[in-house]
């Protein structure tokens, strides 16, 4: 305030973020590396000492019916899965806290469509993690039980996502009417089985095959670059040899700067920040909780030393994992 005051109506705004990025700069070199005792991150980082490998078999389980995406997802990062398969999302996370099943195949973020944010919230509930993740190229297509003209089509399901991600189709074709359903491909399967020919899914290649369904129209996505990112999630913090990503929740204080104070602890380490995002926090007045993720390791001094920075003071931190992701 006094250093505003100083530089003058004109410099004041410009000399209060230099000064206060100066004094963030100086705590965060003056910050103990030394977690205290109680901090979840201690645990963590010794967990992240023994480096874990996926299991060529194990017990996955989906959202949704063999073919939809996650399950294509867990059979590239599985290579033999006893895939189970359950209604909803929060089924999944369920299984995994019973023991039910080992891992869970969930997506998470699509490049058009956004976050998945059910997903995000059910992360938070369970505390679970994020041990791997997948970037899978998503390639829609329309499908129906037979070789029907466009112009005939009367209703289109699939999930919530595909339909986002589909919306041109809807405008040339004002015939076809959208319609929200669980999952990709139980969204084709129930095609399939429907007696009315004028129904039609959003769904992959290889589901309408797995369904005997005839294809209409391929790549009906409104971006050709069209990717979800899938995670596997486990009850229990792992940490794989090629883990290089961080991701975390944060709530930030309620006041001008303190996102902007946040990103600049990450650019003074030299740390790269690859998704933020921010989502309204239910009965609250305009706060949101965020996203970030990040290139970086655990083990590294300076990332811990950040970490357990933003959760000593932070009014909420959640770390959701170290993992690598492939493609």
């Amino acid at each position: 305030d006094r250093v505003a005051q100083l530089a003058g109506p004109k410099l004041a705004g410009a000399s209060r973020v230099l000064f206060t990025t100066l004094m963030d700069l100086s705590k965060s070199s003056q910050y103990s590396q030394n977690l205290p005792a109680d901090s979840k991150l201690v645990s963590l980082r010794e967990g992240a000492k023994e480096e874990f490998v996926l299991p060529q078999k194990a017990k996955v389980g989906c959202q949704g019916v063999m073919g939809a995406y996650s399950s294509i997802a867990a059979r590239r990062m599985f290579a033999q899965p006893d895939l189970r398969f359950y209604p909803h999302f929060g089924d999944v996370f369920d299984a995994v806290e019973s023991g039910e099943i080992e891992y869970g195949v969930l997506p998470i973020e699509n490049s058009s469509a956004g976050s998945v944010s059910a997903v995000y919230d059910l992360m938070k509930k369970h505390n679970f993690y994020i041990a791997a993740a997948l970037k899978l190229r998503i390639d829609h297509c329309l499908v129906a039980k037979g070789p029907i003209p466009l112009q005939k089509v009367t209703k289109v399901y699939s999930h919530e996502q595909g339909i986002n991600q589909c919306l041109g189709l809807f405008s040339q074709y004002p015939n076809m009417s959208p319609e929200v359903f669980s999952n990709t491909a139980a969204a084709a399967e129930f095609v399939a089985h429907s007696s009315d020919d004028t129904l039609a899914a959003i769904s992959s290649k290889e589901t309408a095959q797995l369904y005997g369904l005839h294809i209409l129209k391929e790549s009906v996505q409104d971006n050709d670059f069209n990717f979800t990112r899938f995670i596997i999630i486990t009850r229990d913090f792992v940490r794989t040899g090629d883990a290089d990503k961080i991701s975390l929740s944060l709530v930030l204080p309620h006041q001008a700067g303190s996102l902007y104070h946040i990103i600049t602890r990450f650019a003074v380490l030299g740390l790269n920040l690859t998704k933020l995002e921010s989502r309204p926090i239910p009965g609250r007045d305009f706060e949101f909780m965020f996203y970030f993720d990040f290139e970086g390791s655990i083990l590294d001094e300076k990332v811990i030393s950040l970490l357990g920075q933003l959760e000593s003071q932070l009014e909420y931190f959640s770390f959701l994992g170290n993992f690598h992701e492939s493609l």
